[in-house]
């Protein structure tokens, strides 16, 4: 046998580049295979699993709160906070689109040639190949048992075709081999399972074009192609700013207060936002929210109108929570609520004034501690307030008419020790947690949940003439904390930040003004000096005038470092002079400047019990002063409130401004927030649902099975029978399977195959 020899390259011939069919072909290969398309898959499904945990479209404040500056900024350049509009995730799943569609290209034809096909033209020595075989003889001649053959599997929904040809049969007598008549009949059955593989990966390309199309890529394929302008919040939106009418996809916020209509929807981009007019407008008649007896808000609902100038109609709905409204193509979601512009009445009180500047102003007591009532509307203009140290500028951000809180974790968080994480703001409520902080100090510990709706509060900014502002929030009612009434006024500097609650307590009559008398008589320097020679006739002996002399100077000097009236020790020659500070860091400086550090513990015990009595003293000063009856020390009310009144002058002495604004009044006006999105592609992401759905339950729970009956003649009448059965899955069912059809075949099981 002759080889031919293989042709031999010459020395210093170049190398054969490949064919650019090959390099295609190798690409198409790699795009269609099934690793390729499961590691995409993965990726997708990793990343959905990051979009489910972070939270989508927060504030970049917020991140920078949960994550830090550093990570907040490298968790941003990834487009973690918009994941699934983000170029990365966007291409990945155009490529599982390309990637899938391909396998569906390759793969389909040949399932479809497979699916018409019953594999009739099988050789009757290939069945002896098949794990479940049998034979056997029939008594009927071919025709016969045929027919009965043909007759028992479409009894059993078999799909059959038969092909008769001519076959070698041995002579047992003489052995030679005669030429005799067999049929072979092919049979299957569960077909549908190769359907399944067609279904399911079909499902997938549709699901990805329908997240493509109903995502941020069309809005992203505009803003290139119109060159749209986005732009930030409060700014004034640009010309190129906007969206055409007939947009055919986008998800958008829409901002209706009551009484109001608009069609300006707004679709936020990782560069801003863009405006989408809607082809109609959404007016709120209503907005209403209903609660549980706890507090806790259960239903949130929108009576709306849509007027339609087109079709010249006016159409009712009611917008809730999981309850959408689809009008004209576009559905509109209940999404959140906000302010809609309600009044509010703000009383200011000044903290730097003294019951002498308040008596000169004679009857004029409301225009010495403050202006008149400020009236403004949240969210609307600016407005200047006076202040000693320069005007402020008054800006109303919020009001909250209920704040349904967890009160049993304040009041236990007042025994431990620790730093409270900011708290988060929510448009129905705020972190209680904060509220047992007094200035500067707070803790958060772990305890039953008291809910408690703890009544309005008000949200506002006072920003100095350098543009500088910090944020109060302050409740209109007392909330019980620690078995004492008390008023909660927020402040912090920074939206990062957790609010620092000054807690001022309610007199007997429920108000703040048995604390403001007290701390207007301790500004007041000759108030200060009678209610220490009070307190030192009375805890000394009538007998002992030098004594009384004694205790009174020691109460008039608590009661001036207290108040920040003096310093604790004499500033020094040369140095700059430092910042009077008052409350009980003052009286704490002045133990550590001026006592030895061995009678310090004695001498503080004796100096704050001296403090006690002084402001007591002060107190009922200041009562009898406003013509109010004075306290007993006796009283559990009077001690209670004395307490908690030391720590809040105390801590009121670090407050930023000399002003707070109470809340006396106001008229509610909601808002509400809808999403409104035109999703064309959710309907074809229901088919695809569908289509896997189909696709899963064909490949998981229906088996193809094929089955091959060769019958043929014997010469003597009766009909050899040969069969053989294949599945997709070897299982139990099918060696049951097998022998029910080995018994209604053949009538027996003895010539089945082990």
């Amino acid at each position: 046998m002759r080889t031919a020899a293989l042709p031999q390259t010459p020395p210093g011939t170049p190398p054969v580049t490949p064919a650019a069919h090959s390099v295609r072909r190798q690409v198409l290969d790699v795009l269609a295979s099934m690793r390729f398309a499961i590691a995409l898959l993965t990726v997708i499904c990793i990343a959905s699993a990051i979009g489910t945990v972070v939270k989508q479209g927060e504030p970049l404040v917020n991140y920078v709160d949960q994550f830090g500056p550093f990570w907040a900024e490298v968790f941003g350049a990834l487009g973690l906070y918009r994941i699934y509009s983000s170029g990365w995730f966007l291409t990945i799943l155009a490529f599982l689109v390309v990637s899938t569609s391909l396998c569906i290209a390759r793969n389909t034809p040949k399932i479809l040639a497979d699916w018409r096909t019953h594999k009739e033209h099988i050789r009757e020595q290939a069945l002896q190949a098949f794990r479940h075989r049998a034979t056997g003889v029939l008594t009927q001649p071919l025709g016969e048992a045929q027919a009965a053959v043909l007759r028992t599997l479409a009894q059993q929904g078999w799909s059959v075709k038969t092909q008769r040809r001519e076959a070698a049969a041995q002579d047992g007598a003489s052995g030679t081999a005669a030429i005799g008549e067999g049929v072979m009949i092919g049979a299957r059955l569960g077909a549908a399972n190769k359907l399944g593989y067609i279904a399911a990966h079909s499902a997938i390309v549709l699901i990805c074009l329908g997240g493509l199309f109903d995502g941020d890529l069309i809005v992203n394929a505009q803003v290139w192609a119109q060159k749209l302008q986005p732009f930030k919040g409060g700014m004034t939106e640009p010309e190129r700013g906007r969206l055409g009418e007939g947009n055919p996809a986008y998800r958008a916020q829409l901002f209706v207060p009551e009484g109001a209509r608009s069609n300006a929807a707004v679709v936020n981009l990782n560069e801003g936002m863009l405006v989408q007019p809607l082809p109609f407008e959404v007016e709120l008649k209503k907005f209403s929210v209903e609660y549980y007896a706890t507090g806790m808000p259960k239903r949130f609902a929108s009576d709306i109108v849509i007027h339609d100038a087109r079709k010249g109609v006016d159409k009712a709905f009611t917008v809730e929570v999981n309850h959408p409204v689809v009008y004209d193509g576009v559905t509109i979601f209940q999404s959140s609520f906000e302010d809609g512009g309600s009044s509010v009445q703000l009383k200011p009180l000044r903290l730097d004034l003294g019951t002498a500047q308040v008596a000169r102003a004679g009857q004029a007591t409301q225009a010495a501690q403050s202006a008149s009532s400020v009236a403004a509307v949240v969210g609307g203009a600016p407005q200047m307030l006076s202040a000693p140290a320069g005007d402020l500028q008054l800006e109303v951000t919020g009001l909250r008419v209920i704040n349904v809180e967890d009160v049993a974790q304040a009041q236990k968080s007042s025994a431990a020790d620790g730093t409270a994480s900011a708290g988060s703001n929510d448009v129905r409520g705020v972190n209680l947690a904060e509220l047992s902080k007094h200035l500067g100090s707070g803790a958060k510990p772990a305890g039953n949940k008291q809910l408690v709706n703890i009544g309005p509060s008000v949200i506002y900014k006072l920003r100095d003439a350098a543009g500088q502002a910090r944020e109060y929030q302050n409740y209109m009612a007392p909330v019980k904390l620690d078995g004492q009434q008390v008023f909660l006024f927020g402040v912090r500097d920074t939206p990062a930040e957790g609010f620092r609650y000054l807690r001022v307590p309610a007199d007997e009559d429920m108000g703040v003004q048995g604390w403001l008398r007290l701390r207007q008589a301790l500004n007041d320097g000759a108030m200060r000096a009678e209610a220490a020679q009070r307190f030192g006739r009375m805890a000394a002996p009538a007998d002992r005038a030098e004594l009384q002399a004694q205790l009174g100077g020691s109460a008039q000097r608590a009661l001036d470092l207290f108040a920040g009236a003096i310093r604790a020790t004499p500033a020094k020659p040369g140095q700059p002079s430092q910042p009077l500070v008052g409350g009980l860091p003052a009286l704490s400086d002045f133990i550590e400047q001026a006592v030895p550090a061995e009678q310090r513990e004695r001498t503080s015990a004796t100096l704050v019990r001296i403090l006690n009595g002084a402001l007591f003293e002060l107190l009922n000063l200041s009562r009898e002063r406003a013509g109010v009856a004075p306290l007993s020390p006796e009283q559990d009310e009077a001690r209670r409130f004395m307490t908690a009144s030391v720590l809040s002058l105390s801590d009121a002495m670090f407050y930023p401004v000399p002003m707070v604004l109470v809340l006396e009044g106001f008229v509610p006006k909601q808002a509400s927030v809808f999403q409104v999105t035109r999703t064309p592609g959710r309907n074809v992401v229901y088919l695809g649902c569908v289509l896997l759905i189909v696709g899963v339950f064909a490949m998981l729970y229906i088996r193809e099975r094929r089955l091959w009956v060769w019958l043929q003649e014997d010469g003597a009448g009766a009909t050899r029978v040969k069969m053989a059965l294949s599945s997709t899955r070897q299982t139990l069912d099918t060696d049951r399977e097998f022998e029910r059809l080995q018994r209604t075949l053949l009538g027996t099981t003895a010539a089945a195959s082990p």
